[in-house]
């Protein structure tokens, strides 16, 4: 499963990039944490941006058969969280990533290429 939701993560990354998010990230949290093993984090120039990019995410996993168990903060769009089980996607706006500043606080978690 570990190695599925490697994939999934890349996934949900290609769906941020082709809506044009900004600064796609995938953090490895497997050692760091039980909640997942990915997170996928990026940003959003609007609210609208942010809602189509996490209704891409969710239709492109939902393809391959993995629906999304809960969406929090669709509707206003500053922080929104998708949560996949052992992927978990958050897509910011600008001020809200910096604010909230995951990477650091997630800091001792290895980064994935992008690439496949």
């Amino acid at each position: 499963m570990r190695d599925q939701s490697r994939e999934y993560a890349k996934v949900a990354a290609d769906a941020a990039e082709d809506k044009k998010a900004n600064d796609v990230v995938i953090l490895d949290i497997r050692e760091l944490s039980v909640i997942a093993d990915y997170f996928v984090i990026c940003s959003a120039n609007s609210r609208t941006q942010a809602q189509a990019i996490a209704d891409a995410i969710s239709e492109r996993l939902e393809l391959r058969g993995i629906r999304c168990k809960s969406m929090e903060g669709h509707d206003e769009g500053k922080w929104v969280l998708l949560d996949f089980g052992d992927l978990i996607v958050h897509v910011f706006q600008e001020e809200e990533r910096r604010f909230f500043d995951l990477e650091r606080l997630w800091g001792d978690a290895p980064r994935l290429s992008l690439s496949v």
